[in-house]
């Protein structure tokens, strides 16, 4: 009876994503046409900051706690995560186009901003209060060029299907989609803790899978969603912009409440993000888009890292 409970949960989960999901792209996309703001902007801010709400909760939550030991390897494994599966299963799906100030731009700065966190937390083994001010301070220079950047964006001329709709329905659909990812992606992840504690699977396994891609599954529904829907900007600016989020903006206010701690393993899992980073560089400088062979590689490289998770 009880694994039927969690069967049923599990199932009520995936289709409060799939809806949200649907609800969230629709309303960002709605507003960056009403507005004239480039899709990969609302991508970059109101959606990347939106999914990465899980990850936020828990970190600033665990900080507040006076327990930030969590936040390097919640942030570092959604941001593997992100890259790896999220957009490896996306590009699976379907050929995802990227904007040349993505490839010039924001990817760089993903890539500088996790070397910085590499650097920062070698020295001293945690990441200080000081340290956070200074991811405090990218962080308020990567939104000043969000800023910039949708002043001097031309909206395309293509029309966005709910172009009639009224400003005041697409916000409250963003905000019910967003509210509805969120919630079902909790409902989701205590479902499937659920399951795998009654098969017997163990806590540290349970901790690497289900957890670690639970608060990503607002990211993995609303990447593949946007690709599909045909919003691609919205599906790549999703996951760089989350990421940026995840260093900047979460660890930066966790260290401000409390000094994080930095583990010496967090090193190697940081140039494994690192290297996922420069894999996405790499495989979409060239042709300006991902494709399914590069998908196929990052989920390949994924297999790879989790095995090295448990080989651990």
């Amino acid at each position: 009876m009880e694994i039927l409970l969690q069967v049923g949960l599990l199932v009520l989960g995936f289709v409060m994503l799939i809806k949200g999901a649907d609800w969230f792209v629709d309303g960002a996309s709605g507003i960056a046409s009403k507005l004239g703001v480039p899709q990969l902007v609302v991508g970059l801010t109101i959606v990347a900051m939106g999914t990465s709400l899980p990850e936020a909760a828990v970190s600033v939550t665990a900080a507040l706690d006076g327990n930030a030991g969590i936040t390097v390897g919640n942030v570092v494994g959604s941001n593997i995560l992100n890259i790896l599966i999220i957009l490896g299963i996306t590009g699976v799906i379907t050929a995802v186009a990227v904007q040349k100030s993505t490839i010039r731009y924001e990817i760089p700065f993903m890539l500088v901003i996790t070397i910085l966190t590499i650097v920062l937390g070698m020295s001293g083994n945690s990441i200080s209060r000081v340290e956070g001010i200074i991811l405090w301070i990218f962080f308020i220079a990567y939104l000043t060029y969000l800023f910039v950047l949708a002043k001097k964006g031309n909206q395309s001329e293509e029309e966005a299907p709910n172009k009639d709709a009224k400003v005041w329905k697409l916000i409250l659909g963003l905000v019910a989609g967003l509210v509805i990812v969120v919630w079902g992606s909790n409902i989701a992840v205590d479902a499937a803790t659920a399951l795998a504690k009654i098969i017997g699977l163990s806590d540290r396994f349970i901790g690497l899978t289900i957890v670690a891609l639970g608060t990503s599954l607002p990211e993995l529904v609303t990447s593949v969603t946007a690709a599909r829907k045909g919003n691609a900007d919205i599906a790549i600016g999703n996951i760089v912009g989350s990421n940026i989020f995840n260093i900047l903006f979460v660890i930066g206010t966790s260290a401000l409440i409390i000094p994080v701690a930095f583990e010496p393993n967090f090193v190697i899992d940081t140039l494994i993000a690192l290297a996922a980073g420069i894999l996405l560089w790499v495989s979409v400088a060239k042709s300006k888009k991902l494709t399914r062979p590069w998908g196929i590689v990052m989920l390949l490289g994924y297999a790879a890292y989790f095995v090295y998770l448990i080989m651990q």
